[in-house]
């Protein structure tokens, strides 16, 4: 009999990969967006889990507007704290194991070298705040969680989804014309989401528990990013570097936000994919899923 997970916050573009890559393997999956079950519901969340009754649950749900939230922490707080609360708590009556994903965000980018995992956390917004919350609330609840940390998430699910993607919005911006300006003072570890999908499956089927950080590998601006995406896909539109001082946000981002991959592949799991294989990966399926 196969493996059961359910998967929270399917209709995401690492929702669907994840979708994909459980299936592939065998697993039994169910998948909802918020619109099907309500995470923020406690009630909801029991009965999906107690439904399906499944080994592993993993929860990709998450309020991910950064500067939105600092004018709704509490809708933040609810989807990215309070709703893992609920999952947590399920999980532990169903007796499932829990894959949580947090972000980079946790830490304040005041260092010069990829964050791991042992680094202390200091987070410097209401969105970076609930996403610490909720580690601390499915830590709180379950011994055998495991939390994922990743950075910048990109796949193809991108095209499908209302905010879309870094890349999805680079390439608007160029079809436009304008000169694009990105901030070239800001380093992260984009993640794609496929090969984020896989190596999660894999800790899922080796029944890993504790905290993994499982960004991109490679450390570089937006701005460095950015030419990546425009190599790729052989545009040459006019972009500039900008700076934070020059891009102000409501919310505080982490400068250096990249994370180090070194725990995961102390484990044993496959190295993260180059950037540039990545973006090109994402270019070839987007033009399939583009011509349909």
């Amino acid at each position: 009999m196969a493996a059961k997970v359910i998967i929270f916050g399917n209709a995401g573009q690492l929702g669907v990969e994840l979708m994909r890559e459980f299936a592939g393997r065998g697993w039994a999956v169910a998948g909802w967006d918020r619109d099907e079950v309500d995470i923020t519901s406690a009630a909801a969340v029991e009965a999906a889990v107690a439904r399906i009754d499944p080994e592993v649950v993993v929860n990709a749900a998450a309020y991910n507007q950064v500067d939105v939230a600092e004018q709704e922490p509490h809708a933040a707080l609810q989807v990215n704290a309070l709703a893992v609360r609920n999952i947590a708590l399920a999980c532990r009556q169903s007796g499932s194991r829990l894959i949580h994903f947090s972000t980079d965000y946790v830490f304040d980018g005041k260092t010069d070298r990829p964050y791991v995992e042992t680094d202390p956390t200091h987070p410097m917004g209401a969105y970076a705040v609930s996403k610490l919350a909720g580690e601390l609330y499915a830590k709180a609840y379950l011994d055998d969680c495991l939390i994922i940390r990743t950075s910048g998430v990109f796949g193809p699910g991108g095209l499908g989804t209302a905010r879309g993607n870094f890349v999805e919005l680079m390439l608007r911006l160029a079809a436009s014309g304008q000169t694009i300006r990105v901030v070239a003072d800001h380093v992260a570890s984009p993640a794609y989401a496929p090969a984020l999908a896989a190596r999660t499956a894999d800790m899922a089927e080796r029944k890993m528990a504790g905290l993994y950080h499982v960004g991109g590998g490679t450390p570089i601006s937006w701005y460095e990013y950015a030419r990546i995406i425009f190599a790729e896909a052989g545009l040459k539109p006019e972009l500039r570097p900008t700076s934070e001082r020059e891009y102000r946000t409501a919310a505080k981002r982490p400068k250096f936000s990249a994370l180090s991959n070194s725990r995961m592949e102390a484990a044993g799991f496959e190295k993260m994919p180059p950037l540039d294989f990545a973006v090109r990966s994402y270019m070839q399926m987007r033009e399939r899923l583009v011509r349909g």
